[in-house]
């Protein structure tokens, strides 16, 4: 994502897949312009961080027109470098990761996991949703210089020894589906999702703030 040299907040460039998801939706429906409370329902993100989040970018719209789907589909394709594939490794062949692997961003066509790896002999050597499974003993020898992310699927008890490989092999982004609060070099980007927090948290808001 090239949004480093715009210096724009980490929550706008987090919203940015959002906005692109629904625009390539619409554009597949054949609408031509939409407005920022259209995008506010679709994306649920309120009208005026959505101008917001545009302006950063510079006049993205017209006051009275809304926005042309067509540019904005194109103008955020390149922010998010949707042109170019970003190659994904996947550590743990659990249930999880099983589930990844036979999803494979079906629907973002510009991710694509191409390896996996475990320890256990029965999945080692398999394909799981067309994505070859290694020893995780391998993991040096298919970490190929064009991979630049990993999916982090594994016990928390090894994620920091494995997350090291993968700095050593030269990654340069990790998303972390376990519990271990890893170490990283600065000039690595890690993303930690914890479903059991994210769940509790989604209990604690029901309880104490229900949808009017």
């Amino acid at each position: 994502m090239n949004t480093e040299q715009l210096k724009i907040p980490q929550a706008t460039a987090k919203r940015l897949p959002l906005y692109y998801r629904f625009l390539k939706n619409l554009h597949a429906s054949g609408k031509q312009r939409v407005s920022s409370a259209e995008l506010s329902e679709a994306v649920k993100v309120d009208s005026a961080t959505i101008r917001r989040d545009f302006s950063y970018f510079g006049a993205l719209g017209k006051k009275g027109y809304g926005y042309n789907v067509n540019y904005l589909l194109t103008f955020f394709r390149k922010t998010l470098d949707q042109d170019e594939v970003t190659k994904v490794a996947l550590i743990g062949v659990g249930n999880l990761g099983t589930a990844f692997l036979n999803y494979n961003f079906i629907k973002n066509n510009n991710t694509k996991i191409e390896c996996a790896f475990d320890v256990i002999e029965d999945k080692v050597g398999t394909k799981v949703g067309d994505v070859p499974v290694y020893h995780l003993d391998q993991l040096e020898d298919y970490m190929s210089d064009d991979i630049s992310v990993a999916i982090l699927t594994v016990p928390a008890t090894v994620a920091q020894q494995i997350t090291d490989r993968l700095v050593s092999c030269g990654i340069k982004g990790i998303l972390n589906f376990t519990p271990a609060r890893l170490n990283v070099p600065d000039e690595i980007r890690l993303h930690h999702i914890d479903l059991a927090v994210e769940l509790q948290s989604l209990v604690y808001f029901l309880k104490n703030y229900p949808v009017e």
